[in-house]
């Protein structure tokens, strides 16, 4: 049984776990849970939460994570800096049977620098009229995004484009090609190509499907994966990853969460549409090893929701265990 560190959020957390929990057991357990209550209740109580949750997750090498509120610290901030965590995966594939504005066959990864950007420097204001901030772009994260990238199409389609803004900020965004060039040449079975970024979303846009990997800086993945989500119909169906790596570019930390957020509204109803979470297990079970199980659980999510087996939220009448007790059903089938 390989252990993960468990990060209890707030919201639907509890309910998101509980589904989790139900898929391990009804898989034979392989994955064993050690939690930490990272509720911003106790988060706002003791700093020692995160510390504790930072902690087991190095020790262990693998957390699954729930919804957060932020109020002053992001967890998730606080986990990039102390975890190093470089490269966030953001996969994206249609769910049939939910409405969306693109009717077409979506399936690309998204993966984004997780440092960098204007994102580490909050700027400062120069009197009343002028503000300034600072653009870091550093060569070993995007190097381990641009292996990470490579490495996870040659299991797709053997296509990555890397996108940035590179013919503008010559400096910064000319460092991010250049290094993805670079790695390109060590990935003879993929090709590659540079697109700038609104040429891209222009092209998302209108033909998504020729899209496989997509690599990007930290701000330009971060608006590029919402907008994909928008594409499948919601972002809520999304799941996540974070990664730190050995100096060989190799993970050797991995963080798996759903994209959505802590849903007061609807908390402690049991009526939280669980597919995003339970994706992002999908996904660490396959890092932790697992990787048919990891699979069959992926696609079982899709299935359902392509049958008409939904929550709520989706035009359906399922609520969470319901949903998950179907998803259980086809992933065990």
């Amino acid at each position: 049984m390989r252990e993960v560190a468990e990060l209890n959020g707030d919201g639907i957390a509890a309910e998101l776990r509980d589904a989790i929990h139900a898929i391990n057991e009804a898989f034979g357990s392989p994955i064993g849970f050690r939690p930490v209550d990272w509720s911003l209740e106790r988060r706002e109580a003791s700093s020692a939460a995160l510390d504790e949750g930072i902690e087991l997750t190095r020790e262990l090498g693998c957390a699954m994570k729930y919804p957060t509120v932020t109020e002053t610290v992001s967890p998730n901030q606080v986990m990039r800096d102390q975890l190093g965590l470089s490269v966030i995966h953001r996969p994206c594939r249609t769910y049939p049977g939910v409405s969306s504005n693109y009717t077409g066959n979506i399936d690309l990864h998204v993966v984004r620098v997780a440092t960098g950007g204007t994102y580490e420097d909050a700027g400062m204001r120069i009197g009343y009229h002028s503000a300034v901030s600072i653009r870091v772009m550093e060569r070993t994260p995007v190097e381990h995004a641009a292996h990470f990238a490579f490495r996870l199409a040659e299991r797709h389609r053997q296509s990555v484009v890397s996108t940035s803004k590179y013919t503008i900020q010559r400096a910064a965004d000319g460092l991010f090609e250049d290094v993805v060039t670079e790695v390109a040449k060590e990935y003879r079975n993929t090709t590659h190509q540079r697109e700038l970024f609104d040429a891209l979303l222009a092209k998302l846009i209108l033909r998504p499907e020729r899209y496989d990997v997509i690599v990007c800086p930290n701000e330009y993945g971060d608006f590029l994966s919402d907008m994909v989500y928008g594409l499948i119909g919601s972002i809520g169906l999304g799941a996540s990853a974070s990664y730190a790596f050995t100096p060989s570019h190799q993970p050797n930390v991995g963080i798996f969460d759903p994209a959505g957020g802590t849903a007061p509204d609807i908390a402690g109803k049991g009526i939280a549409n669980p597919s995003g979470a339970i994706e992002a297990f999908g996904y660490l079970l396959e890092y932790c090893g697992h990787r048919q199980q990891g699979s069959r659980l992926i696609d079982a999510v899709h299935d359902c929701i392509a049958t008409g087996e939904r929550t709520g939220d989706l035009g359906g009448s399922l609520n969470t265990m319901e949903f998950t007790r179907a998803v259980i059903a086809r992933a065990l089938a």
